[in-house]
């Protein structure tokens, strides 16, 4: 499904945030099976988090295109492993606060079922082999937090680790990918305010953010929130919606410079 979400986020940036049913199922219709048609791919989009919807006319439109970035809600996740590879570890801790106009509006903390727990993991975390024994099973967390993100854009520090290690989780059981828009802390922080490092670690220290326990997941991912509110106070002008966020976050500084004299 990767392929299908890059695609028709390509697509829908070059038609102004809106794609007409034939511009849609040409896209769609590349992904389809035997078992599916284009209404059946708009259904999976949506049930991954992809912020799509659907006009009673026939055309389609990207949320995140025309939301405004403060009414955005930003699911921001940590997530603790036993392990740094999908393929041969687990998800172990979920922390995830939903954040909408710079408040906290829902909030998800799990331990996930786990037989095998390396102690360098319990040093580094302080989680014991105890805490994950009656835990819930991978797939009762992972569908947890698949109804808790829904459609908000998915916020990370390190982004790229966290969303590619619950999306190979997913598709292991079966439960799709993520379609949700990602937003990394670090590339945001990167481009709004000077630090020497970018680690969680050490802009909790920079900012003097509260926090209960670093390499936990809740409190990391309520940090990384504070990092990403840390961030908006300075970004410029230009950057409006969702989707200029989201543009704007991964941009060189030729991009950043060529859009701020055009505005």
């Amino acid at each position: 499904m990767l392929k299908v979400f890059d695609e028709l986020t390509t697509a829908f940036r070059r038609h102004d945030g809106v794609l007409s049913e034939e511009q849609y199922k040409h896209i769609a219709v590349k992904y389809t099976t035997l078992l599916e048609d284009s209404d059946t791919i708009f259904i999976l989009l949506q049930a991954s988090g992809y912020p799509i919807e659907k006009y009673e006319d026939g055309r389609y439109r990207l949320e995140t295109y025309f939301t405004p970035y403060q009414e955005q809600r930003y699911c921001v996740i940590d997530i603790e492993t036993n392990g740094s590879k999908p393929g041969t570890s687990q998800v172990i801790e979920i922390g995830a606060v939903m954040i909408q106009q710079g408040k906290v509006i829902d909030r998800l903390e799990t331990f996930v079922e786990c037989a095998f727990l390396p102690e360098y993991i319990t040093k580094i975390t302080g989680i014991e082999p105890e805490d994950l024994k009656c835990a819930p099973t991978r797939r009762e967390a992972l569908i947890k937090l698949r109804h808790f993100m829904g459609n908000a854009v998915f916020v990370a520090h390190n982004a790229n680790f966290d969303y590619s290690f619950l999306t190979a989780s997913f598709e292991r059981f079966g439960l799709g990918g993520i379609g949700n828009p990602k937003l990394c802390t670090i590339d945001l922080a990167r481009r709004t305010f000077e630090s020497e490092r970018y680690g969680l670690a050490y802009l909790i220290n920079l900012l003097e953010i509260e926090t209960a326990t670093h390499h936990r997941a809740f409190s990391d991912a309520v940090c990384a929130a504070k990092v990403m509110e840390k961030s908006f106070e300075t970004l410029p002008e230009y950057v409006k919606t969702t989707d200029d966020l989201l543009r704007f976050s991964t941009s060189s500084k030729k991009e950043r410079r060529v859009k701020k004299e055009k505005n």
